[in-house]
């Protein structure tokens, strides 16, 4: 209901009932968030029950029991006793499904039940004094490996050119090699002070010759004081080995990540991902004073390479990143990519522990576009943040963009609105 319904639906109902569904949808996805923002509580609520009266404008009267109008009392409730998966009732009922599965003999469920929830119970003591043992029915916690591999390990000598981009991806995401960074520019602004008002130029210069000039760079300084450089720069700037472990699964804090290929053959997806970085942005193209602000890039994993710099490895991922051009906002919030439009041909590579997993849905509305959609973090105490693709930022949970404004819902809903509502009932208006 909080990620898939507003979506199945898009193409089906008119547009009043449609929306209506869909507020709805948005409200349970922002009341069942492991974080709560308390100041948005007073127009979470009053934002329900717009949405509630609006499904009493298209839905008969028999829709309308008391559970539906317990939603009214949600938002007081996250108010007065905090988020709602600590206390709800979902985990109850289901368990309630565990115990009727002990059940072989429909005569003496009681005992049944006793019996089997007793031996599980002996069970789980006596794990307690194994070694190596899980206990049974609690999945141990994945984020106790920062990453790993998974499967489908092959060592490839791959292109030069990939492997550079690679490499100065690593490079410049490496905070000891930020002031050689700008060492560069400046050593390219004094040899070329022609183009020195040419950013475009200067980052393109700088891309084609960091990496030869960081080796020279770290080589001088080794020769005159060893002790200026540490290990990890020193490897660093001697550059990855050309033979590269390239794995089809890769486990990254308690996440994993497939490449495409091998979500082909799968039932599930794990190939998508969401970075949000901070790059050029153009007017066009004969601009040549770009400015530097955040972007959101979608895209899929083609490959994970695990960069070796015989000291260390790096994982990273090279990727088919979504074009400008085929990622648009509806007016619900929901961000549509067309995962045939790639772009970023220069720069496919990523760092794994930066990107945040999504997941794209194809949207039945229009044919060829996909919906992205974000899980929230699986465990409550995840650090949150505006980098943080959980219960707060990305563009994929609409709620949290701005669901439509109540004052202006008339206004998506258009002529339509009239021909939807329920007649046979008079208008109360509510202070």
């Amino acid at each position: 209901m909080q990620q898939l319904l507003p979506v199945a639906i898009r193409s089906v109902l008119e547009k009043p009932a449609r929306y209506a569904i869909t507020r709805l949808c948005f409200f349970f996805n922002a009341i069942c968030a492991k974080t709560v923002d308390v100041s948005k509580l007073d127009k979470l609520e009053e934002d329900v029950v717009v949405t509630l009266c609006l499904l009493e404008k298209y839905f008969p009267p028999s829709f309308f029991d008391i559970m539906v109008h317990l939603v009214v009392h949600l938002v007081r409730e996250v108010r007065l006793c905090g988020p709602v998966y600590f206390r709800w009732m979902y985990p109850f009922e289901r368990y309630m499904k565990v115990l009727k599965g002990y059940v072989p003999n429909r005569t003496r469920p009681e005992g049944c039940i006793a019996e089997r929830y007793i031996a599980e119970e002996a069970v789980e003591f006596c794990t307690q004094h194994l070694s190596d043992v899980s206990t049974v029915g609690v999945p141990s916690s994945q984020k106790m490996g920062v990453s790993k591999p998974l499967s489908g390990c092959t060592v490839s000598v791959v292109d030069q050119d990939l492997l550079n981009q690679a490499h100065l991806y690593v490079l410049e995401n490496t905070e000891e090699v930020l002031p050689y960074i700008e060492q560069h520019m400046i050593h390219i602004k004094t040899a070329y002070p022609k183009f020195r008002k040419r950013t475009k130029w200067l980052q393109d210069k700088h891309n084609s010759t960091f990496i030869q000039w960081l080796r020279f760079k770290v080589q001088s300084e080794l020769e005159e004081d060893n002790n200026g450089v540490s290990e990890n720069l020193r490897w660093l700037a001697a550059g990855p080995n050309m033979a590269v472990p390239l794995y089809r699964s890769y486990l990254i804090k308690g996440i994993k990540f497939n490449i495409k290929a091998q979500d082909d053959v799968q039932t599930t997806q794990n190939s998508g991902v969401y970075l949000l970085a901070q790059t050029m942005q153009v007017a066009s193209a004969k601009d040549k004073n770009p400015i530097l602000s955040n972007m959101g890039f979608y895209g899929v994993i083609q490959e994970i390479w695990d960069l070796d710099y015989q000291k260390f490895t790096i994982p990273v991922f090279r990727c088919d990143w979504i074009d400008s051009s085929g990622l648009v906002v509806d007016e619900l919030g929901f961000t549509l990519v067309d995962l045939s439009k790639i772009g970023h041909r220069n720069d496919q590579f990523v760092l794994a522990s930066q990107v945040k997993q999504i997941f794209f849905v194809d949207d039945p509305m229009h044919r060829g576009w996909s919906v992205v959609l974000s899980m929230p973090n699986r465990e409550y105490n995840d650090v949150i943040g505006d980098e943080v693709l959980g219960d707060v930022i990305i563009e994929c949970e609409p709620f949290t963009r701005g669901m439509p404004n109540v004052d202006t819902f008339d206004e998506l809903v258009g002529e339509l609105g009239g021909q939807n509502i329920r007649g046979g009932c008079e208008d109360i208006w509510i202070e």
